[in-house]
């Protein structure tokens, strides 16, 4: 499985940005989302969506952010509205497969500068 994420970038404090990450492979997918990690802190999760169409976010950022899917499968999105400073990190995107596999992919940087 691999996953392809894209969208980071800079941006100014109350600006906007889309990530996206899609997964290759034929796989049955239970759930996806975006974990993020800022310089010397641990790894953090943002938020995911099931295959159902759950969804679950940090505190941090609800209200904020938005994950959303095409369909059953992928690509999954992460809108981010309102961005703040603090937001600042490497998202990474997450899967976790039907036979409760977990993978990762490579990280894409978001920089807010305020």
């Amino acid at each position: 499985v691999q996953l392809q994420a894209s969208g980071g970038g800079s941006v100014q404090a109350g600006g906007s940005l889309r990530l996206s990450c899609a997964a290759s492979g034929s796989i049955f997918i239970n759930a996806m989302g975006w974990y993020r990690q800022a310089p010397g802190k641990q790894r953090e999760l943002v938020a995911t969506i099931t295959t159902g169409g759950r969804t679950n976010y940090a505190d941090s950022v609800k209200g904020r952010f938005t994950i959303s899917r095409d369909n059953s499968k992928n690509p999954v999105y992460l809108q981010m509205n309102s961005l703040k400073p603090e937001d600042t990190a490497v998202y990474y995107c997450w899967v976790v497969t039907g036979n409760m596999n977990h993978y990762w992919g490579q990280g894409t940087q978001v920089t807010v500068s305020s």
